[in-house]
């Protein structure tokens, strides 16, 4: 059986790009919810799929680390030897080359996100302070029709439910790739496949509820009427005519069109407003616009991102993403760790210093003046008159 690669095991058969960990950070980027089928199959290193490739990738402090598995061509690779799950990278220098290039597109390594970070930072005193913590959360650029098709299960839904979700439309409608530890990789499925007229029912089957109907339909509709390179087709258009289109399809409103934007569109100004990003809004810059409104409005989903482009800038969608990521539970450990780190300069360490006298000068003149016994008599008088 197969096993899922690691660098400290074979360093040999992985290939390498320069890329510092302030520019990306796999945990955050690859589990903020921009995508949902890569997991964590070793301490710091993530399995997933790009371009009907099986990939595990990890980092270093200046280098993004990455291992190409071949496809094995059977259903789990029950044929298959483990010889054959050798890097691609390695056999060819031409298969080199793409993969680099397919690594570089999917995380759109040709931004330099640190010189967005301080411009972010310059406009925005909250992000500056977020930013800190939380450096090296990028954009991906993701395959449109897997993207589309992953939002689309994201209503009224969670991430690790969504992961669920797209792992099983996966397995079912997609091609299989290979299978590492017992864990069998399959691509996302075509248009043609989400579009069968049997897909929906299939799809209840699985737990995918009225979703199911909207996957179907809209592939249905795509196919139909537009073909199938139209979606890739939406990078080259305005956002806001992407944005219209999209949200012609079956299940997909606003904010499911604006991630859809962002995340593989290339429309970067792209911020996609739910009632979490609508908190952020209100929490940390007061803004007030829609505050009578109960629901998110359209009018309310407008005015956030204008709000937000006008302060960020034409990545607003990225400096967006930051914030979002900073959000979620799973990483509020980041900022208490944070915390926990002492003061920065000269004046608050003194004022820290100062503090801890006047709380300890003025906890032990409490003690002096109510010893334990008295304290204990009055307690005891106190359960009297209580009972009484």
């Amino acid at each position: 059986m197969a096993k899922h690669a690691v660098l400290s095991s074979g360093a040999k058969l992985w290939r390498s790009l320069p890329c510092a960990k302030s520019e990306l950070r796999l945990e955050l980027v690859l589990a903020c919810g921009q995508t949902f089928r890569w997991r964590e199959t070793a301490d710091g290193h993530w399995t997933g799929v790009i371009g009907g490739r099986v990939w595990t990738l990890t980092q270093t402090e200046d280098t993004l680390w990455y291992y190409v598995y071949t496809n094995q061509g059977g259903a789990d690779g029950e044929n298959s030897s483990e010889d054959s799950l050798r890097a691609e990278s390695v056999t060819a220098s031409h298969h080199s080359e793409v993969e680099a290039e397919m690594l570089r597109d999917y995380f759109q390594l040709h931004v330099k996100l640190g010189d967005l970070y301080k411009e972010w930072g310059t406009a925005d005193s909250h992000f500056k302070k977020i930013s800190d913590i939380f450096t090296g959360v990028r954009m991906l650029r993701q395959d449109p029709t897997e993207c589309l098709f992953s939002f689309i299960c994201t209503s009224n839904n969670h991430i690790s439910r969504i992961q669920g979700m797209v792992e099983r439309l996966c397995q079912a409608l997609g091609s299989p790739l290979c299978q590492l530890d017992q864990t069998s990789y399959h691509d996302f499925p075509t248009l043609s496949a989400l579009a069968d007229s049997g897909v929906e029912e299939r799809l209840r089957d699985l737990g995918f509820g009225y979703r199911a109907r909207f996957l179907q339909q809209s592939a249905k509709q795509i196919l139909d009427t537009h073909g199938p390179q139209w979606l890739v087709g939406l990078r080259n258009v305005p956002y806001m005519e992407a944005r219209d289109s999209l949200r012609t399809l079956p299940g997909v409103g606003t904010k499911v069109a604006d991630c859809v934007c962002l995340m593989c569109l290339d429309k970067c100004e792209a911020v996609p407003v739910d009632t979490h990003v609508w908190q952020i809004a209100k929490r940390d810059y007061k803004y007030t616009s829609g505050n009578g409104q109960k629901t998110l409005t359209e009018k309310v989903h407008r005015d956030i991102g204008d709000f937000f482009k006008k302060l960020w800038g034409p990545y607003a969608g990225w400096a967006h993403s930051v914030l979002f990521c900073a959000d979620l539970k799973k990483f509020q450990h980041l900022k208490e760790m944070t915390s926990l780190k002492q003061p920065q300069n000269e004046e608050e360490r003194e004022g820290e210093c100062e503090g801890l006298k006047i709380k300890r000068e003025f906890e032990g003149h409490e003690i002096k003046k109510k010893p334990k016994s008295e304290r204990e008599k009055k307690a005891k008088m106190s359960v009297k008159t209580e009972e009484v």
